[in-house]
């Protein structure tokens, strides 16, 4: 707390430096009432660039919303009430800030400085952009200021420029006097006159100066105002633009716009001020016209300020959750692309949408105007001319919406669209893997700032294995992701390699029809089918034994031996099947005169809807360790369906199990045949399998 009594010392501009590094994201309030309790937290202990440290950071967070629900709950009576509210909605804020942030609460520490570094994890930039505010702040105020003194000066001027018309008029009356008094009142007015014309060409002079200076000063703002503007929507919101497109694939959530929405509120509050200021200025020219470059100066500061704030408007009119707001039409690629070159698309649409109409609601809470399409939906679709290859599934359509509002009383009406992220349109379940693969290719690989919707053909192996990551563990709703090795497997499928070494791979190009335009060699279906069918079977059926890493998962069959040729008998383990999309195949040692290995045909969702895997494990009892070692009941018995039991009045209830047909056949590494006596007790397949 001692820090904090230090910092309430500053005056002056370290006062204002410490006041910038406060807002919304984390109000001043805060650090006041919870003072000594942020003082004597480890915040210098965690390391930012850990991400092992998150969890020690979350927790630091969770602890100061506890103490401010802690702090808003013990204020009573009436003093009270409003502080109590006030913290409660700090709380409930803090509580929805992103978790991947790197701020953290502004805590003056000790420096030679008295206004040094008061924040330890706090993003450089968005201090900076604090700062700007406060420096902006501070030149509208000047400029005000400096407004006022031309309007006051200008009124004197005016009043002193009345008089010399009142003396002209009286030497218009002089004629009417005898020739002694004409004589003696002609001099003392014209040595009036004379004071009073050199005064108001003085003034005249020191009026435009005054008016030159506040127009340059105008300009520097307008500058400063500009940069701002540029860096929050440009780098800030195309930022939030892009997390937004990586969330669509699995990636973490792309957060509130809250902090943004301050931001573009301060922008427009300080645009706002400087335009009426320069408009203030503008008529006082009218009212008092003085030749010189003033006029085209404020002309031209009046078409900038206008500018900014369309810009500001146009730009900010955004879709916070795909895909709503306003009136909705869909339109296509090349529809889209002519939207952004400003060329006349005639209000052509490429379907129709039921619904698309929605009046814009204010919510005082949050101070957000939005609008919510609940029954939306889309009736007809007009598809355009496929080039090449290109599959229904791989057309990609926006959908625009349109407003118009207008500012100050009408003076200033805007029109403004936005683009969703592209969509694609499907006919039939069938075609939705493909259709998921053309928005995940478009999600991870779009660059910011495109032309509508132009990916590159080719992405870099390493880009495409942090998009397949991101959305296996986001569909499977895993953190065990995808490990080296299984990123090795993935590569020597698609590129029907042998090397089992990743480095080998790390300049490798991969086509978007490499990855789900042609098939997989030897196969009739491509690599995206294949492993968005892993997907839907593990998130189906198999998410708890993913978890448990019961499944080895992405191993073809001469691995999978490789692997247990060395285990005792009846070891096994789970793999996704190369031949059948969303299958899991069982392989197991056991030695025989025959053979040594065994696989049994691939499961599928369709046989895990009629009987769970671990109750198909279960079934075979000579399945006993899971791979490496594990007894298989110790890693599968919490997951067995319970046994039915049947009772009648007066005796024992004894156990019943009903075991179905497994449904599934073998298929070995051997030629076919009946097993000898040491054979586990399975069906016998009639020729030789797929597995």
């Amino acid at each position: 707390m001692a820090v904090w009594i230090q910092a309430q010392q500053l005056q002056g501009e370290a006062l204002r430096q410490m006041q910038a590094l406060y807002g919304q994201h984390f109000p001043i309030e805060v650090r006041h009432y919870l003072s000594q309790w942020i003082e004597s937290q480890a915040w210098d202990s965690i390391d930012l660039d850990n991400p092992q440290e998150n969890v020690k950071a979350t927790q630091l967070l969770e602890g100061l919303i506890q103490e401010l629900q802690k702090k808003a709950d013990h204020q009573v009576g009436e003093d009270g009430f409003l502080l109590k509210i006030k913290l409660g909605h700090y709380a409930t804020q803090l509580q929805a800030t992103p978790r991947w942030g790197r701020e953290a609460p502004a805590v003056p520490v000790q420096s030679p400085s008295p206004a040094g570094s008061l924040v330890d994890a706090m993003s450089q930039k968005h201090l900076q952009i604090n700062q700007t505010f406060e420096e902006l702040r501070l030149i509208t105020q000047d400029s005000e200021n400096e407004l006022k003194k031309l309007q006051q000066t200008q009124e004197y001027f005016i009043i002193q420029y009345q008089e010399n018309m009142r003396l002209q008029a009286q030497f218009s009356q002089l004629s009417q006097l005898g020739p002694q008094e004409r004589l003696s009142r002609e001099t003392t007015l014209q040595q009036k006159k004379a004071s009073l014309e050199a005064w108001l060409h003085r003034e005249a002079q020191t009026l435009q100066q005054y008016r030159v200076e506040l127009a340059e000063k105008h300009q520097k703002t307008l500058q400063l105002l500009r940069k701002q503007q540029t860096t929050i929507l440009d780098d800030e919101l195309i930022q939030w633009k892009r997390r937004q497109q990586l969330a669509g694939n699995g990636g973490p959530p792309e957060g509130t716009l809250d902090v943004l929405q301050t931001w573009c509120e301060k922008l427009a509050e300080i645009i706002w001020q400087n335009r009426q200021q320069i408009r203030r200025a503008e008529h006082l020219c009218q009212q008092l016209p003085i030749p010189g470059p003033v006029e085209e100066m404020l002309s031209e500061l009046n078409g900038t300020i206008t500018d900014i704030i369309s810009a500001l408007v146009t730009s900010t009119f955004i879709i916070e959750k795909q895909p709503p707001q306003v009136k909705a039409t869909i339109i296509s690629e090349q529809q889209a692309k002519a939207l952004l070159k400003n060329e006349s698309t005639r209000n052509e649409s490429s379907g129709e949408i039921l619904n698309n109409c929605c009046v814009m609601e204010y919510h005082q809470a949050t101070g957000t105007l939005s609008a919510h399409f609940r029954n939306m939906s889309l009736k007809r679709i007009k598809r355009s001319d496929r080039r090449g290859a290109e599959s229904v599934t791989e057309e990609k359509f926006t959908i625009l919406f349109e407003s118009q509002f207008s500012v100050g009383g009408n003076e200033l009406v805007f029109q403004v669209k936005t683009l969703s992220l592209p969509v694609v349109v499907i006919v039939h379940g069938s075609q939705d893997n493909n259709a998921t693969a053309t928005v995940l290719w478009d999600n991870a690989f779009a660059e910011p700032g495109r032309v509508p919707f132009a990916v590159p053909d080719k992405v870099q192996w390493p880009q495409l294995c942090e998009a397949l990551n991101m959305k296996f563990k986001a569909e499977v709703q895993s953190s065990r992701g995808l490990t080296k090795e299984n990123l090795v497997f993935l590569a020597q499928k698609l590129f029907n390699s042998t090397s089992s070494h990743l480095e080998d791979y790390s300049s490798t190009t991969v086509s978007w029809s490499q990855f789900n335009r042609e098939n997989l060699p030897g196969r009739n279906y491509t690599f995206w089918q294949w492993f968005d069918g892993v997907m839907e079977v593990l998130k189906k059926h198999l998410k708890p034994h993913w978890n448990d890493g019961a499944i080895l998962g992405f191993v073809n069959k001469q691995q999978a031996h490789d692997l247990l040729i060395n285990k005792p008998d009846g070891t096994f383990l789970l793999r996704f099947s190369d031949s059948e999309i969303g299958g899991i195949t069982i392989a197991w040692k056991f030695d025989s005169a025959e053979r040594m290995f065994w696989n049994l045909m691939p499961f599928t969702t369709r046989d895990f809807s009629i009987r769970s895997l671990a109750d198909r494990l279960g079934d075979l009892s000579y399945l006993i360790y899971v791979f490496p070692d594990r007894p298989k009941d110790e890693v599968f018995s919490k997951y067995y369906t319970p046994v039915l039991c049947e009772s009648t009045p007066g005796s024992v209830r004894t156990p019943q199990t009903h075991i179905p047909p497994l449904g599934g056949a073998l298929c070995g590494a051997g030629a076919g045949g009946t097993p000898g006596t040491r054979h586990p007790p399975v069906p016998t397949p009639a020729g030789r399998a797929r597995c």
